[in-house]
């Protein structure tokens, strides 16, 4: 870990928002202005051990929150998502830690707000079962007190008989052809599995649109 006087401070060539150090005349390391500015750097001041580390771990952590930055931009994260992204790019749980908590101060990181509107989209876009969503949110991470209060937030009013009732009817036509009550329950019964709606609640709703689409047609007993 080197020790000195920084002696020079060289824009890099390829990246004008970093520069290069160099302590007592040898290359140090290269860090973004973010870290020069943050660290108050300049020709002249003295580092000893303790400065130099907090300089590395200054500029790892501004490397993380940019790296951080540029997923928020592709869509939203959970926290428990934003820390394994960052530990799946090398970052070591100090500069985890630090980053996250400055995103939660900045208010790019809101795990209450992510949940409410991942269950507002799907209940949009992507209608599906409220065990399906908890699901979801779980596997992001999410506690189960902040699921519960999104789930409660985004509340349309409808029971899971309704909504997969509501769902079945909405790509219903994709089935229509199905002339085989059979494949139609294999069919349409897994596409509604696969939203996370449970069985036993499937069945009836299969059984009523058949009957709708093919009356007096072979099916399931009355």
């Amino acid at each position: 870990m080197p020790a000195g006087t920084i002696t020079a401070l060289r824009q890099q060539s390829n990246d004008p928002q970093r520069v290069n150090v160099f302590i007592d005349g040898e290359f140090a390391l290269g860090i973004s202005l973010n870290t020069l500015v943050r660290e108050r750097l300049a020709v002249g001041v003295q580092l000893d051990e303790a400065a130099w580390e907090c300089l590395v771990a200054s500029e790892q952590a501004d490397q993380a929150l940019q790296k951080a930055l540029q997923q928020l931009e592709r869509r939203p994260r959970s926290t428990a998502e934003m820390r394994r992204y960052l530990q799946r790019k090398g970052f070591d749980e100090a500069t985890c830690v630090r980053v996250i908590a400055r995103l939660h101060e900045l208010g790019l990181l809101n795990d209450a707000d992510f949940a409410r509107r991942w269950v507002a989209n799907r209940r949009a876009l992507l209608p599906r079962s409220d065990r399906a969503l908890r699901a979801e949110l779980r596997h992001k991470g999410i506690a189960p007190a902040i699921i519960d209060e999104a789930l409660a937030a985004e509340d349309d009013g409808m029971s899971e008989r309704e909504r997969a009732e509501a769902v079945a009817r909405a790509v219903l036509p994709r089935y229509a052809r199905v002339a085989d009550w059979a494949a139609f329950q294999r069919r349409f019964g897994g596409y509604l599995l696969r939203r996370g709606f449970a069985a036993d609640l499937i069945r009836p709703i299969l059984a009523r649109l058949w009957r709708e689409l093919h009356p007096g047609a072979d099916g399931p007993d009355w």
